[in-house]
């Protein structure tokens, strides 16, 4: 099959009409784009937006040749003029599936949301998944197979793509494209970033695409350390670059601290931020998990690993620190780079960059800051990629 997408941004696209907004204001060029619509094959036309005509011959297609016109989610703004010759716009009810002469077959896919998913199938096998604005399927079955195209809402919905790794309907070799783009995350290099953590990818309106054909899939990171100070933002994106796989661990170092209020609440915070399929240990025991098979790591942080390990190691006293502490604190240092260096897992870890701030007026606060700096970089030398996050912007220092 062949895919020609004629607008691949939100439904009042990108820039929004008289948004002031800095990302619509820098959403120019390749990173301006229409409302979703896309073309299969010339002959369906998977949602009508304003000026499809237009859009379908600056990508050097015509939709004299369109038979079948399939809406998938609510349209609430001015109805959208009907172009000469095409067919009127309809939708196929949940679960029921639609044949047309050319061989392609549809089917319609239930969602949490308003809206319709549609299954296409090709002439010749090849299966493309479409999914509206802010749907994610619901009650999906496990996959006989993998899609070979997915088009979704991968930045508003990254769940809805867990939701299809974790039944098998999108798998490794699964081309998966963002659709819908809208303004929450600034275009170009930044937007480009974020998908490709989640292993998609987006392009330009008027892109044509083979379903089927092989497509350099972006490769998520196997190991990832996200740096940044106190209130930057570095959890928030650490979890991001998570959101879209299924049955994360989240690996919890800082105990729950019985009797600190502020402390419950920062847990509270970050337990509602995290989808409801991540499961939670609380443990400074890193070296076990990243041994054992499973789902991605996500550490957060390994600062306070570093303070229970500093804790056992004897690190505060003077002499219990030169009596073997340094010694013993190092070969734990080994033993969890080492873990790292050979784990099979995903992994994403969070840490604190303390080597900005102001040096400490202590003995031991001077220690803890020089060895945070000596785990951050040896850590960071086993990894794929490594971010700083300043201001809630990822700068990426490495991958």
């Amino acid at each position: 099959m062949e895919l020609t997408l004629l607008g691949t941004g939100a439904p009042a696209g990108l820039p929004r009409p008289d948004c002031p907004c800095a990302v619509c204001a820098c959403a120019l060029g390749p990173d301006a784009r229409a409302a979703t619509a896309a073309l299969v094959d010339g002959a369906l036309l998977l949602d009508l937006t304003p000026g499809a005509a237009f859009a379908a011959a600056r990508a050097g297609r015509s939709l004299s040749g369109v038979q079948q016109v399939l809406l998938s989610h609510p349209h609430n703004g001015p109805a959208v003029e009907v172009p000469a010759g095409l067919p009127q716009p309809g939708r196929v009810p949940d679960g029921q599936e639609l044949t047309l002469l050319t061989g392609h077959r549809v089917l319609a896919m239930a969602l949490d949301a308003p809206g319709t998913g549609y299954s296409v199938t090709g002439p010749d096998g090849e299966r493309l998944l479409y999914l509206p604005p802010g749907g994610a399927p619901a009650g999906l079955e496990d996959a006989a197979e993998p899609y070979d195209m997915v088009l979704l809402d991968v930045v508003g919905r990254p769940d809805a793509l867990a939701r299809l790794r974790e039944a098998g309907a999108a798998g490794p070799t699964t081309d998966v494209v963002a659709v819908h783009v809208d303004h929450d995350v600034p275009p170009g290099a930044e937007l480009r970033r974020r998908l490709a953590a989640a292993g998609a990818r987006a392009v330009p309106d008027g892109t044509s695409l083979r379903v089927g054909a092989y497509e350099e899939v972006p490769d998520v990171p196997r190991r990832t350390l996200v740096l940044g100070g106190a209130r930057s933002g570095k959890s928030v994106e650490a979890e991001r670059r998570l959101e879209s796989f299924p049955e994360v661990l989240y690996v919890a170092t800082g105990g729950s601290r019985n009797g600190d209020t502020e402390w419950a609440a920062r847990v509270a915070a970050h337990q509602e931020r995290r989808p409801g399929s991540w499961r939670t240990v609380e443990t400074c025991d890193l070296v076990p998990l990243l041994k054992d098979d499973g789902p991605p790591l996500l550490i957060d942080c390994l600062s306070l690993w570093l303070t229970d390990a500093m804790d056992a190691a004897g690190a505060w006293d003077d002499a219990e620190w030169a009596g073997g502490g340094e010694r013993m604190l190092r070969e734990r240092v080994r033993e969890l780079t080492s873990a790292v260096r050979q784990t099979a897992r995903t992994v994403v870890a969070v840490s604190n960059e303390v080597g900005s701030g102001i040096v400490p007026s202590t003995a031991s606060g001077r220690r803890y800051r020089d060895e945070l700096g000596r785990l951050n970089a040896a850590f960071a030398q086993e990894c794929e990629q490594v971010l700083l996050v300043v201001a809630g912007q990822a700068v990426v220092l490495r991958g």
